[in-house]
């Protein structure tokens, strides 16, 4: 009875996240309904054609009710995550956010540099070594990257340093493929080492007690990220 409880609690609680995925999604993407209705046709219509074709009409029918779902979902989830990052780009905090969703394994520390024009440099520390992560504008970002990556290199200097400006320019590292690009790293450290360099860092200091962070606005739907764990 318990199981039985739980689920029918949790259900709706995931086909109201969905149903408020896809609203947002169609505020950035006006004809995610049309397209995701021509993908469940064609789909389950190629499948069941192919039924007629070997005479198993209701197997066919069957399969491609399932497969019409999957590529639905899968289309509905590439879109919505398309949605997603154009209402996120520009807006500060957007960078912080996508880097708190990488992954397990690695250590994010928001606006460990920053100034009162709203640019920042967020670090996050994994396997791969440490990654700083500029965001604002180009120009004032590299010299926050560049005076950060120094104060990095000298406390740990045997450790792998990779930095990147965000946005769209070139040599810069866009919003969507912040994740991709921190997974593609080489893995060059193992855990004790790994915990070592965030314990080195950590003695640096978090300047946001000591400077002025921008309180500009985050991007709909963010959630205030915590600190390091």
């Amino acid at each position: 009875m318990a199981r039985k409880e739980t689920t029918t609690e949790s259900s709706p609680g995931r086909l109201a996240q969905i149903a408020q995925t896809y609203r947002m999604t169609r505020e950035a993407d006006s004809r995610i309904g049309l397209v995701l209705a021509a993908v469940l046709i064609v789909t389950f219509g190629v499948i069941l054609g192919i039924g007629f074709a070997i005479g198993h009409p209701i197997w066919a029918g069957i399969l491609g009710i399932l497969v019409a779902l999957l590529a639905a979902a899968v289309v509905f989830g590439r879109r919505a995550e398309r949605a997603a990052f154009s209402q996120m780009e520009g807006k500060p905090g957007a960078a912080l956010a996508v880097l708190q969703n990488v992954g397990r394994g690695w250590t994010v520390t928001q606006a460990v540099a920053a100034n009162r024009q709203q640019d920042m440099v967020h670090r996050a520390v994994g396997r791969a070594g440490v990654v700083l992560i500029g965001e604002g504008n180009p120009n004032r970002v590299k010299g926050l990257l560049a005076n950060e990556k120094k104060k990095v290199a000298r406390v740990v200097y045997d450790v792998p340093v990779h930095d990147y400006v965000v946005g769209d320019g070139e040599g810069q590292l866009p919003l969507r493929k912040i994740r991709s690009t921190l997974l593609r790293l080489p893995r060059t450290l193992n855990g004790p080492k790994t915990t070592e360099v965030n314990d080195r860092l950590r003695a640096l200091g978090d300047l946001m007690s000591n400077m002025p962070i921008p309180k500009g606005p985050l991007p709909k739907g963010m959630r205030m990220p915590r600190g390091p764990r």
